[in-house]
């Protein structure tokens, strides 16, 4: 594969300053409500749409409820500071089966389960990595990956997330059964 062209790293740069910027003014809002911030992430060229993914600070299951509070109180945060030029879509949502890694508890509360991640620089001459998260150690997250440790470094890593499988499902069928918490602004 080839490099991205410049242009693309320059919005993706932008984009991903001003998901963090975003999530920097709603943080707030959304842990004074009792919630935890998973990924906030602006997508789309022509139809902009920002996706906050939320769970329970106390880890119980998320309903439509939850999503449709946390989205009245981000939006009156987003109304007031306005960091998103023109007109867009606000998700909130919570963060499924497959959940997205983002941060570092995420490799040890899921430690034993298959995971995929990608990281931004090559780790020993590759850069996507599939296996069973065994944690993390001081900014390191340690995977088996077909029988072999592998340490990824934290801050290198570009996006990881759980892979649906047996086990996963498994895990997820002990937990009591949750709604797809999805709404739209």
């Amino acid at each position: 594969m080839g490099e991205a062209p410049e242009g693309w790293r320059a919005v993706a740069t932008s984009e991903a300053g001003l998901s963090r910027e975003i999530e920097h003014l709603i943080a707030p809002s959304v842990e004074e409500q009792g919630y935890s911030i998973v990924r906030v992430q602006l997508m789309g060229q022509k139809e902009i749409r920002l996706q906050v993914m939320i769970e329970r600070r106390d880890l119980a299951p998320m309903q439509v409820e939850d999503c449709a509070g946390v989205s009245r109180a981000i939006s009156l945060v987003l109304d007031a500071a306005d960091p998103i030029r023109g007109a867009y879509a606000l998700e909130v949502s919570s963060p499924g089966i497959d959940r997205p890694l983002t941060r570092e508890g995420d490799f040890d509360r899921f430690a034993g389960l298959q995971a995929r991640i990608e990281m931004t620089r090559a780790v020993e001459g590759r850069k996507r990595f599939r296996g069973t998260l065994l944690g993390i150690e001081n900014g390191i997250v340690r995977m088996d990956v077909d029988g072999t440790e592998r340490r990824l470094p934290f801050a290198d890593i570009g996006r990881a997330k759980l892979v649906v499988t047996d086990e996963l499902l498994a895990a997820a069928e002990e937990r009591p059964q949750q709604e797809n918490g999805t709404c739209y602004e």
